[in-house]
């Protein structure tokens, strides 16, 4: 269990392992989480990520089949926050954390190999890359319910 701060903000390891299964399903589910990034020119950019998973109790991954703009905005400035809402069962959560493309090795391969057959369906030839997420604060609710310690995320 995490610490609180003097704001009563709780410090310490993040683990996202309670989300695995809703994470895994948001799609399919009706609750597609969005990952937000920024464009060169500092706009914000978001788009659906059908693939997300939570990899292990410090990160999310996704398969970008796209390989769309996101992927070169990631690139550039790895600053990423991705959210999830399902109104049916109200959890509403956001992650902060930066990204890493992994466009080759075992780690891409990896994350192909967890990704969900629905979202492979869209890359059949696997042009695809890995997406790793290291996570550094979450919100439920407008509250910061988890935040890495000397990670630097702001908590407001």
């Amino acid at each position: 269990m995490s610490a609180p701060d003097s704001s009563g903000t709780p410090v310490g390891p993040i683990d996202l392992l309670e989300w695995s299964d809703l994470v895994y399903n948001s799609a399919a589910d009706g609750a597609p989480i969005v990952v937000a990034s920024a464009e060169s020119g500092g706009y914000p950019d978001m788009s659906y990520k059908g693939s997300m998973m939570v990899w292990d109790r410090d990160h999310l991954a996704w398969w970008e089949w796209a390989r769309g703009e996101q992927i070169a905005a990631i690139a550039r400035s790895p600053r990423v926050c991705a959210l999830y809402r399902h109104t049916g069962t109200r959890v509403w959560l956001r992650w902060y954390g930066e990204a890493t493309v992994v466009s080759e090795g075992p780690l891409r391969e990896a994350i192909m190999a967890r990704t969900n057959e629905r979202e492979l369906a869209n890359d059949p030839e696997r042009r695809g890359v890995g997406v790793m997420m290291r996570v550094d604060r979450v919100r439920s609710r407008g509250q910061v319910i988890q935040l890495r310690e000397g990670s630097g995320a702001a908590s407001e």
